[in-house]
């Protein structure tokens, strides 16, 4: 029987990385992102993609849908899709900070509570972070949205892996150093750094496929560099 994984924020980066090679494991996979063309046209046979936005509830009706309609169970969910705001705090408005935590906190804490009635024990809910995140870790200005909504989904992790611990479903989070994606380039304009999104990606698959039977509620610093 093929496991079913679930990843949102496919369009581009790391997250159009997984799909592939996810796909290439013989894994369905559910790829939702704003703009599904990309991952559509890729044709892989096991991937089904469709245009989501983690920020408005409609969308997670599609998804619910989906669920009920073609699959029975979720193995995997990787809450991968992340916006971000990069300016000086005094202009960083509240219209700035609903829109980076409506996807970043609100859209992956949604998105499990969606797709946990349809997990299984041994089931992994896997959430990609940034050591921006980390409490102690150094910080960068600019990125008091982005930074603190990462913070968020930390602690969110760590009470869920608590809340369902008798479910023998996991939780855990990554938080992620600097890979070179358009994000990267967007928070740090012209930085560069030897860890790729393809690279990323495979260290996350491998993760999400043993990670929960050493770990469940913990945080993991996947960094090399700073940022």
């Amino acid at each position: 029987m093929s496991k079913n994984v679930i990843i949102t924020g496919t369009s581009r980066g790391i997250g159009f990385e997984l799909v592939k090679q996810f796909s290439e494991q013989g894994y369905q996979v559910l790829a939702l992102s704003r703009n599904s063309k990309p991952v559509k046209d890729l044709q892989l046979q096991n991937v089904t993609a469709f245009a989501f936005d983690l920020s408005k509830k409609s969308d997670f009706n599609k998804v619910e849908a989906f669920m009920k309609k073609e699959w029975s169970q979720v193995d995997i969910l990787i809450n991968n899709a992340g916006a971000i705001v990069n300016k000086p705090f005094a202009e960083t408005t509240l219209d700035d900070f609903e829109y980076v935590y409506r996807t970043n906190v609100f859209g992956v804490a949604e998105m499990t509570r969606v797709i946990l009635p349809f997990m299984k024990s041994e089931s992994h809910v896997l959430t990609i972070s940034s050591m921006g995140g980390v409490q102690g870790s150094m910080k960068f200005p600019g990125l008091s949205a982005y930074s603190s909504s990462k913070g968020a989904v930390i602690t969110l992790t760590e009470l869920l892996a608590e809340e369902y611990k008798d479910s023998g479903i996991c939780f855990n989070v990554l938080a992620l150093g600097a890979v070179q994606t358009e994000m990267l380039e967007e928070a740090f304009p012209g930085f560069k750094v030897p860890t790729t999104p393809e690279s990323m990606a495979n260290y996350i698959l491998d993760f999400a496929e043993t990670g929960r039977k050493y770990y469940n509620g913990k945080l993991l610093q996947v960094s090399n560099s700073t940022p």
